[in-house]
C-alpha cells in the first residue's frame, strides 16, 4: 500500500519487506482487522464496523503484511482493493472468524444467538432406554440435545459446575445449590437365563444358598447392585467375586441371557427380556428392593425454553415408566 493519504489514512509502503514471511502463528485479531477491511474496501468504514480508530486499523493490516511478507491491499481514489492474496486469504479465514464472532457476540442485544444445546447426563441405561424414547421427538421442534453419560457424584459435580442443564440421578443430591425431584423408581430383580434357573432350582428369600458357587455377572467389581439386593431380600452379606464384570447393565444384561450367570437389574432394563423368556426372576419377594431416581438441577439457572420443554417432557413420561 502507498505512503500516499488514502481512505483518509497513511496506509504503509506499497510492497511490504522483502523475504519470507516471518513464520509463527497468526494473530486472530489482526486476521479479524484484515477481514473487515477486506469485507468494506475501506479503512475508515472497517475501524468504525471494528469500533477501533483507524490509525489502529493501518497498523494492524501493516502488521500482517510484514509478518507475511505480502501485499494485501492496493490503494484507490476512494478506499482500498484487496489483492489477489487478500482475496485467497479471506476465503480461509471468513469462515472460522464467522463462526468466532456467532459465539463471542452470544446474549449481546440485538444480536441473534445460534440455538444452544440443552446438555444432559445421567447414567447410560437410563438415557438409552428412558430419555432417548422420551427426548427424541424434540428435535422436530429444533431443540439441540447433547448427552454425557457417567456416574452420579461425577455428574452432579458436573452439573453444579455449569457443565450440564439437567441431570438424571440415582443419587439426591445435598444441599440447596441443586434442585431435584422425583423422576421413577426402579424395581430390582434377581434374574438369570431358563438354564441356569432350572439348574439352581426353587429358591426363597430366606434361603439363598443355592446360588453358592454360581457365577455373578456385575457393573462392577465390588457388586453394589448384588450387594444390596442380597443385604435387602436375603439378609445376608454376600462375600463373593464376580466372574464378569460390564460397566453398562445392557452389557450385564446381555451377558446373563447368554448363559453368563446370575445377576440384578432394575426391571424397566430387563422387562422385554422377561416378557420374551430369555431371561426369568429367580425370587419375588413381597417386597423388592427400589430405588428412587431425580431429575436434578441448579437453583437459579437462568430459564431457556429448550431446558424447560425437556424438563416437562421427562416429567410427562415418567408418570408412566
Amino acid at each position: 500500500m502507498s505512503h500516499q493519504k488514502t481512505d483518509g489514512s497513511d496506509v504503509g509502503p506499497d510492497v511490504p519487506p522483502a523475504g519470507p514471511a516471518s513464520g509463527g502463528p497468526l494473530d486472530l485479531g489482526l486476521l479479524r482487522t484484515f477481514l473487515a477491511v477486506h469485507r468494506a474496501r475501506s479503512l475508515t468504514t472497517a475501524a468504525r464496523v471494528l469500533g477501533i480508530s483507524q490509525p489502529t486499523v493501518t497498523a494492524q493490516v501493516r502488521a500482517l503484511e510484514q509478518q507475511l511478507g505480502r501485499q494485501l491491499f492496493e490503494r484507490l481514489p476512494r478506499g482500498v482493493a484487496p489483492t489477489t492474496v487478500a482475496d485467497e486469504l479471506a476465503g480461509e479465514v471468513a469462515g472460522p472468524l464467522d463462526a468466532l464472532a456467532a459465539v463471542a457476540d452470544r446474549g449481546r442485544p440485538g444480536v441473534e444467538a445460534p440455538p444452544e444445546p440443552v446438555h444432559l447426563g445421567g447414567p447410560a441405561e437410563m438415557i438409552s432406554a428412558r430419555a432417548l424414547p422420551a427426548l427424541a421427538p424434540l428435535t422436530e421442534q429444533g431443540v439441540l440435545l447433547r448427552f454425557t453419560t457417567g456416574l452420579a457424584e461425577d455428574l452432579l459435580e458436573g452439573l453444579h459446575a455449569g457443565r450440564f442443564d439437567l441431570v438424571l440421578s440415582a443419587v439426591r443430591p445435598r444441599g440447596r445449590s441443586l434442585i431435584s425431584v422425583p423422576l421413577m423408581d426402579e424395581e430390582f430383580v434377581l434374574v438369570a437365563a431358563p438354564a441356569w434357573a432350572r439348574r439352581i432350582g426353587p429358591l426363597a428369600c430366606d434361603d439363598p444358598s443355592p446360588l453358592l458357587g454360581v457365577p455373578l455377572v456385575a457393573y462392577a467389581e465390588d457388586l453394589p447392585i448384588l450387594r444390596r439386593y442380597w443385604r435387602h431380600v436375603f439378609r445376608t452379606r454376600l462375600s463373593a467375586r464376580p466372574a464378569v464384570v460390564v460397566p453398562d447393565l445392557r452389557g450385564v444384561l446381555a451377558a446373563v441371557a447368554a448363559g453368563g450367570g446370575v445377576t440384578v437389574l432394575p426391571r424397566y432394563l430387563c422387562e422385554g427380556a422377561l416378557t420374551s423368556g430369555a431371561l426369568v426372576p429367580l425370587v419375588t419377594p413381597e417386597d423388592p428392593p427400589i430405588n428412587t431416581g431425580f431429575l436434578v438441577e441448579r437453583a437459579g439457572a437462568l430459564p431457556r425454553a429448550p431446558v424447560s420443554a425437556v424438563r416437562e417432557r421427562l416429567l410427562r413420561a415418567a408418570r408412566s415408566w
